[in-house]
């Protein structure tokens, strides 16, 4: 395991690996998201969410805007 944080380009069904790694963080709650279990995350925002709940966490705040 590299323990690196990746670059990642998010695509709407799938990611690009632009700066090898192994994880990336959430951009909600900061947690650790190893890439073999990355999920979640907004194209149009370029962020990854560690679970539905963040990823619900986010979509709220943003309806707020």
């Amino acid at each position: 395991m590299q323990k690196k944080l990746a670059k990642l380009k998010y695509l709407p069904n799938n990611f690009e690996i632009v700066d090898e790694g192994d994880h990336v963080l959430c951009a909600v709650s900061g947690k650790k998201i190893n890439l073999k279990d990355l999920n979640y995350w907004n194209v149009e925002l370029q962020e990854a969410y560690f679970s539905f709940k963040e990823a619900h966490l986010k979509n709220e705040e943003l309806k707020k805007k």
